[in-house]
Formats: C-alpha cells, sequence, structure tokens
C-alpha cells in the first residue's frame, strides 16, 4: 500500500511532468503559428523555448538523483530520459558527469572549477589573454553548452581504459553504461530527424533548431553562476551559494536557485527546497548579479613549482 508522502510525491511529479510538457507543448504550437515575416516574434519565442529547455533540464536533474520517483528507479529514469530526447542528452551520462561534480566540486584550482586556469608559471600576457577570452566565449556565447557537449562525446566514444586516464570522472563508467547511453542517444537523434522527415527542416528548425540554439545560451549564462569565486576544497558543498529570484524564476528554475540547500541534501526533492534553505535569503546577491559578477572574468593562477607537486 501506497503512504501518503509517497503518493504526494507521485501526485506532485505528474503535476511538474504535465506542466513541463504542456507548456513545451504551448511555446511549439506558439513557434509553428507566427507568420515567418514576424522575425521578432520569431525571436522573442525561439528565447522563450530556450529558457523552456531549461525547466525540461531540470526535470532531467530531478531525475538523474532518482527524485522523480525515488521508490521506482526504473520508471524515474525512463521519464527522465524522456525528458532529456529534445536536448539530445543521455541521462547516464548526465548522472555520471553530475556525481563527479557533486563529490568534487572545486575540490582544488584544478578539479571542477570552471572558473580556473591553471597556467605555467612563466606564461606570458598572450596565455592569459586566451584564458580570458575562452571564459567569455565559455559564459556569454555558449561555449559552456559545448563543453558539456564535447563531455558527452568523450563518454560515448573513448574506450574505458583511455577515459579514466582522461579524467576521474569516468572512474566507475562501464561498457554496458556506454551502450546504454549511445541507444538514448540514437533515440534523440531519431526523435529530431523524424521530425525533420515527416514535418520539414522549416518545423524542425522552430521546434528544435532554433530552441536549441537559444538554451545554448541560457544554459552557459546560468550553469556556473552558483559557483564562481567560491571557495576550495573540502567540504565541497561549501564551494556554492544559493541566490535571490523572484517566486516565478524559482517556479521555473525548480528552486534551482536554493543551490547551497541543494548541494548540502541532494536527496531533497525541488518543492522542498525552499522551505529547506541553509541561508539567509535576505543576505543573497541576485540572480542577475550572479550573470554580471562573471563578467570580472576567471581567475588565473601559475601552477606550483613541480617540487610542490611531486
Amino acid at each position: 500500500m501506497t503512504s501518503r508522502p509517497e503518493a504526494l510525491h507521485a501526485s506532485r511529479t505528474a503535476r511538474l511532468l504535465l506542466e513541463t510538457v504542456g507548456i513545451s507543448i504551448g511555446l511549439g504550437w506558439a513557434s509553428l503559428a507566427i507568420d515567418p515575416s514576424q522575425w521578432t516574434l520569431r525571436v522573442g519565442i525561439a528565447l522563450a523555448q530556450g529558457c523552456w529547455l531549461h525547466r525540461v533540464y531540470f526535470v532531467g536533474h530531478e531525475a538523474v538523483h532518482r527524485k522523480l520517483l525515488p521508490g521506482r528507479p526504473l520508471r524515474n529514469d525512463v521519464l527522465g530520459q524522456l525528458a532529456l530526447l529534445p536536448l539530445l542528452l543521455p541521462l547516464g551520462v548526465y548522472r555520471k558527469i553530475h556525481r563527479f561534480h557533486h563529490a568534487c566540486n572545486r575540490l582544488d584550482e584544478r578539479t571542477s572549477a570552471l572558473d580556473t586556469f591553471v597556467i605555467a608559471a612563466d606564461a606570458g600576457a598572450l596565455t592569459r589573454f586566451r584564458c580570458r577570452v575562452l571564459w567569455y566565449v565559455a559564459v556569454f556565447a555558449g561555449g559552456f553548452f559545448v563543453h558539456s557537449l564535447v563531455s558527452v562525446v568523450l563518454f560515448l566514444v573513448l574506450p574505458l581504459s583511455t577515459a579514466r586516464r582522461v579524467s576521474p570522472a569516468f572512474a566507475g563508467w562501464r561498457e554496458r553504461d556506454r551502450w546504454t547511453a549511445i541507444a538514448a542517444l540514437a533515440a534523440a537523434v531519431a526523435l529530431h530527424l523524424g521530425v525533420a522527415a515527416t514535418a520539414g527542416a522549416d518545423v524542425w528548425a522552430r521546434l528544435f533548431g532554433w530552441p536549441m540554439l537559444a538554451f545554448a545560451w541560457v544554459y552557459s549564462l546560468l550553469v556556473y553562476i552558483y559557483h564562481y569565486d567560491t571557495g576550495y576544497g573540502r567540504p565541497t558543498g561549501a564551494n556554492v551559494r544559493s541566490l535571490a529570484a523572484p517566486a516565478i524564476v524559482s517556479w521555473w528554475l525548480l528552486g534551482f536557485n536554493e543551490h547551497a540547500t541543494h548541494h548540502a541534501d541532494p536527496s531533497l526533492p525541488w518543492y522542498l527546497l525552499r522551505r529547506e534553505a541553509r541561508d539567509d535569503p535576505s543576505a543573497r546577491r541576485s540572480i542577475l548579479r550572479g550573470i554580471l559578477d562573471q563578467l570580472r572574468g576567471p581567475r588565473i593562477v601559475p601552477a606550483p613549482p613541480r617540487s610542490e607537486t611531486a
């Protein structure tokens, strides 16, 4: 017999999925209904679709932590993978990379610290300039999305022996995991190609192509605002901040702006994050401030001498 808390959680999950899918369908319909000559409206709706794909990404995030249906892991993963198909993202790869992030978040200046560049001690101004350019492209021109895409490809194509030498994030990654992820990616590609083949390239562009470009930009702007310029070392859950957000933005982000709370207890479902906030909301900076802070650029540090790293 299902307990009342389990039934309530299942009801909230069902409402979340219906809400997310329903608004996705509504935005897709609006995109198809707009006259091709109305470019301002087309850009606006594509941006709205990209923002909503960011919500879809967070639904996948709940599945990664097995929080959609905690007592039914297979159903949880199926629902999560279905949600992630439009984003061409295998759930297994997402889960593996995200677990590494939680375990090793800013462990040191080289590990899971995206805003930190470690360069040779004798590197000149050109190297520092290149680091800054890479940072601004990563944050403000969709580069972090490309970084994530490359990470997915590496998980799918690298032999396991090579992969484990490339990054500790591959620890525990099995051949079965890789083929499951490849099958998920194949299903996602089939969805995109199927829409393009049956409805035409223009319909695909309106439903998937332009929204994905907008998502790449939104994702890259937001993905590191909760960790930018925070500390290093253990406990890794301390190297994170929550950001203030209006209720509608928090609803869109599934409470992800309560990021310190999420890192403190990753098992908390989205609807409990605000209630269980681990810091003083009145002392926070805003999400907009978090985005703009990234204009200060990366932290560039010289590598320690060999005697210190031996």
